[in-house]
């Protein structure tokens, strides 16, 4: 079974979505996530992390505000942003990462 950091540990660019499920901004990111995964294949791998069900990892991270994404390769944190976003706007600031 994959843990958390096993997942944001590998090299692969491995987007976070910090949500809860009664979170309105959250909820609409779920299709602008969907777009993203068929833009960007296996080049970036996305996760969702409930932070009512896994409130320790959010703690760890400083997750104070749904929705919050981060985004990860090696299990470093390589950019965080809190709030809602279009996709353009996440897709630009995903690509330069992916080189």
């Amino acid at each position: 079974m994959e843990t958390f950091t096993s997942v944001i540990g590998t090299d692969q660019l491995v987007l976070v979505d910090f949500f809860a499920t009664w979170c309105g901004p959250c909820k609409a990111m779920h299709p602008i996530l969907e777009q993203l995964k068929q833009l960007f294949g296996e080049r970036l791998r996305i996760i969702k992390v409930d932070v009512d069900k896994h409130g320790d990892t959010a703690a760890e991270y400083g997750v104070q505000a749904v929705p919050t994404m981060m985004l990860f390769r090696n299990g470093q944190v390589l950019w965080r942003n809190s709030g809602a976003m279009p996709l353009a706007q996440l897709k630009d600031v995903i690509t330069p990462f992916l080189n």
